[in-house]
């Protein structure tokens, strides 16, 4: 069985939890204080963060690599592109979500006012310019649900939470949103600590 130590507030941890649940297998979650971490995350992982993925002998972490083995391990419902060339033009967005959207994430969580208004700014910008995206296509990659709808739902639900509010150009992105919201596996995969970051 799949064990996932999950950070109960973490936007990565949640990507995972959203994964296990579309493909409805068998697997534990494993709850984790992130401001009191068990000395055993950072003897499963060297930088000492969360989600941490348990499969027998295999200990991985990072969300995308996580999520990548577990779309592979267990191919239904499939949620990578099965076109090699299609699957790494996903992971080059998955790239750019990390460094243009989710490495903000620190600095509004942890940054002083100066830096939380910055990332709080570059978030609104870049979301606003994603949206035009979704008046033309129900998902990410089309009509059907992915990997990166997984990847940026997270950020989507905590928009409320990190204080950003979107302008009414980004109407359509807020319905995408909606849209993810209302998956069984995404409700699913929400903690008590998530439900309450959204108004």
């Amino acid at each position: 069985m799949m064990n996932l130590y999950s950070g109960t507030t973490c936007p990565f941890s949640q990507r995972c939890r959203i994964v296990l649940y579309e493909k409805g297998m068998d697997f534990q979650i494993i709850d984790v204080d992130m401001y009191n971490k068990p000395e055993d995350i950072a003897a499963m992982n060297p930088y000492n963060r969360l989600p941490v993925l348990v499969e027998r002998d295999l200990i991985l972490y990072e969300a995308n690599i996580i999520n990548e083995y577990i779309d592979e391990r267990f191919p239904h419902p499939q949620l990578m592109p099965p076109d090699p060339v299609q699957r790494a033009r996903a992971r080059l967005f998955l790239f750019s979500f990390e460094v243009e959207l989710f490495s903000q994430i620190d600095a509004i969580e942890n940054g002083n006012s100066k830096q939380q208004e910055r990332a709080r700014q570059l978030l609104f910008e870049r979301l606003t310019q994603l949206s035009p995206v979704f008046a033309k296509q129900k998902f990410l990659l089309g009509e059907e649900f992915s990997m990166l709808d997984v990847a940026l739902s997270p950020l989507l639900w905590r928009l409320d939470h990190y204080g950003i509010q979107l302008p009414k150009q980004a109407a359509p992105l807020m319905k995408y949103a909606e849209r993810i919201f209302s998956r069984q596996a995404f409700i699913d995969a929400l903690t008590p600590s998530e439900k309450v970051m959204r108004k």
